[in-house]
């Protein structure tokens, strides 16, 4: 099954470096059959945008969970969401927490690795100010699901497995 599994850059510069990496909780997306079950129209193509978006949103939590713990010291990566995909074959679907979530136990190694989707420098003012406001949002503050909206209305940029040293060299 191809998962989407939310990260960080600072995750996606541990994963380059070990080759492998264990989602949050083991939390991921996918195309799942609740999924397919909420959308009465769309093909795969669609479904798999769906997974990738909450992916793209869960990423935007761990940012702010990350920016939290660290105090936003000033030698910080860049602000923006990213994700992994994957290919792998044992997940626990999880429609009891949301239509697209699976959890995986094993870590992801660099085999496992597809693809990665990563927000470029045009979408760092938007997403540090989710960052700031997810919590918010999550409990139905508008404006807050507003600025969210603001950062999830940018398409994330697709690497090659091969080219993630390099983008995060440039960072």
């Amino acid at each position: 099954m191809q998962i989407y599994i939310p990260v960080t850059l600072a995750m996606l510069r541990q994963f380059v470096t070990d080759g492998s990496l264990r989602p949050v909780s083991g939390t991921a997306f996918a195309v799942t059959p609740k999924l397919r079950e909420a959308y009465a129209e769309g093909d795969d193509d669609d479904l798999r945008e769906v997974a990738l978006r909450e992916a793209a949103l869960a990423s935007l939590r761990l940012l702010a969970g990350a920016a939290e713990a660290s105090g936003q010291s000033g030698d910080e990566l860049p602000p923006r969401r990213a994700v992994l995909v994957a290919d792998v074959g044992d997940v626990t679907l999880r429609p009891d927490l949301d239509d697209a979530v699976v959890r995986i136990v094993a870590p992801v190694t660099s085999d496992d690795v597809v693809a990665a989707f990563v927000d470029n420098a045009a979408a760092e003012a938007r997403v540090k100010a989710a960052v700031a406001v997810v919590d918010a949002a999550d409990l139905g503050d508008e404006d807050a699901e507003l600025t969210v909206g603001d950062a999830q209305d940018h398409d994330l940029a697709w690497y090659a497995v091969q080219e993630l040293p390099f983008l995060l060299e440039l960072l």
